[in-house]
């Protein structure tokens, strides 16, 4: 979460005190910290997901839900929310049994088309994210717009940095040549 959305720091400081009453049973809190985070878990899923989006979007948000109570340090729901939407969106992706290059007009029809003022990924963006395999989606993610150094995404994604480093390096050259064509 940056630039427009807003730094980790302060806007999710706030977030911490509504996390601690959901984590105590305050149905209430729980709706609103849901209702904050969703725009941001939908911004991580769209660019990985694509066509799942949606699918994605709810899978994360559920982990959320149920996986909030085991969270110790609110201040690291930030990082713990980034961590579990990555991971079901990868997930969400990965179930089709055979990746296929999504149809720049269905994914434009899904989600319609998004400038980057708010942070979203413009549709270009998108069709040529489409073309690529999931892991490469979600390593250029978590370090292009995430800002994630390598440490930090292998730890989001499960994998060691250095399949981190090989993988972005497979991205950025795949992202090049599909961007060029």
């Amino acid at each position: 979460m940056n630039g427009s959305d807003g730094a980790p720091g302060a806007r999710w400081d706030a977030v911490a005190e509504l996390v601690r009453a959901a984590r105590a049973g305050d149905a209430l809190a729980m709706d609103e910290v849901l209702t904050v985070v969703t725009p941001y878990v939908t911004r991580l899923c769209r660019p990985i997901a694509l066509t799942d989006c949606e699918d994605a979007v709810q899978e994360a948000l559920t982990a959320v839900f149920v996986g909030l109570r085991g969270l110790r340090d609110p201040q690291a729901f930030y990082g713990w929310v980034r961590t579990v939407t990555v991971r079901e969106a990868v997930r969400v992706a990965r179930r089709t049994v055979v990746e296929r290059a999504a149809d720049p007009d269905e994914v434009a029809r899904l989600h319609g088309l998004v400038g980057d003022a708010d942070g979203e990924v413009p549709a270009q963006v998108r069709d040529v994210l489409a073309r690529m395999p999931v892991h490469h989606r979600a390593v250029l993610v978590l370090r292009e717009l995430e800002g994630l150094d390598e440490h930090s995404a292998a730890e989001v994604l499960g994998v060691a940095p250095g399949t981190v480093k090989s993988r972005l390096h497979r991205a950025r050259a795949a992202f090049r040549k599909a961007w060029q064509q």
